[in-house]
């Protein structure tokens, strides 16, 4: 199944891989006597890719964004652009993690939103998101004068506290999928010294998704109404997220994310119990969200204040996609380890 969908994401990758390609290009190695040394560099880490790198153990890290994701287009199924309703959803996603040992971190990942749209009104108020837990193994670090890279194993479960269906008159107040998830990720970091003696931080992410399935009742987040009754399996997701980082001073640091999204389709089948519908045959319902893929872009610009404190601020904008949201997102975020 994994080595499908890495066949089905394979032309999306290719072109973060590409990318990858041209950023090294003129990399130097770190035998150059006027290279940055790596305690001359302080990160907060890109927007969007997670380190590859555990925390040195009884250290915690606490990392919370704010991001407000914008949506007036829509890709539809052959990659144009279409206009739809307004929709903008305000939310923050808080990272709590600790070094349980050097080689394992563990943590919780927890999310809030607040959603107004044009069409469906806006939420009653700030409301909770499904929360996450994950554990993180290292394999190897990274070390001057090796090709090794810093790599980790990461598996995460999701749980589904958020709301998500029997919403009413507020669909906006849908902040959960109702389902829960399993992800698996490979994570990657390196150093390069570019030609100027700087560094070059890198990471690649690989994670892939899978979800059980749930009852949903009447409005959802599913786009059901009134008087639905059935049940939701949401697709698997591939995820391929390069990020670079450029150290431009010890506290300012450039930042890049190119993200390839893959997803299988989302199955929605049920009976309208609403006694609108008579004949039984009208009465079934069957949605499916086919199959989607995006590739978005996320620059940023970073500040450290320290090794230890930093802010990151930056905006997620889609290149192209395939049945997708269109979402313009901008991020701030401050990592914190302790």
């Amino acid at each position: 199944m994994l080595m499908k969908w890495l066949g089905r994401g394979a032309r999306g990758l290719s072109v973060v891989v590409a990318m990858m390609g041209v950023a090294l290009a003129g990399a130097a190695t770190p035998d150059d006597s006027t290279h940055q040394s790596r305690d001359d560099a302080w990160w907060t880490g890109p927007l969007l890719a997670a380190s590859a790198s555990t925390l040195p153990k009884g250290h915690f890290l606490v990392e919370p964004y704010l991001f407000d994701s914008i949506v007036h287009q829509r890709f539809d199924k052959d990659g144009t652009r279409r206009d739809v309703a307004h929709a903008e959803s305000l939310g923050s996603l808080t990272y709590l993690l600790y070094g349980v040992t050097d080689r394992i971190s563990a943590g919780l990942i927890s999310r809030l939103g607040y959603t107004q749209t044009s069409q469906a009104g806006r939420s009653t108020g700030v409301g909770m998101g499904d929360v996450a837990v994950q554990a993180q193994y290292r394999l190897t670090q990274f070390k001057e004068g090796s090709w090794i890279p810093t790599m980790s194993v990461v598996l995460g479960e999701t749980f589904p506290t958020g709301k998500y269906d029997r919403l009413g008159e507020h669909p906006s107040d849908g902040f959960g999928a109702g389902v829960r998830t399993t992800t698996a990720s490979v994570y990657a970091q390196d150093f390069f010294w570019m030609p100027g003696g700087r560094i070059l931080r890198m990471r690649l992410d690989l994670s892939y998704a899978f979800s059980g399935s749930a009852t949903v009742r009447d409005v959802s987040v599913y786009g059901t109404t009134t008087g639905f009754q059935g049940r939701v399996r949401p697709g698997d997701a591939f995820t391929a997220d390069a990020a670079w980082e450029y150290s431009l001073t010890r506290n300012w640091v450039l930042a890049l994310d190119a993200v390839y999204e893959h997803d299988a389709s989302t199955r929605v089948a049920g009976e309208d119990l609403s006694g609108h519908a008579t004949d039984p045959a009208a009465r079934t319902i069957l949605l499916n969200s086919g199959l989607s893929d995006s590739l978005s872009f996320a620059p940023a610009v970073e500040y450290n204040w320290s090794g230890n404190v930093g802010f990151i601020m930056g905006v997620k904008f889609p290149a192209t996609g395939r049945n997708t949201s269109a979402a313009i997102i901008p991020v701030v975020a401050v990592n914190l380890v302790f």
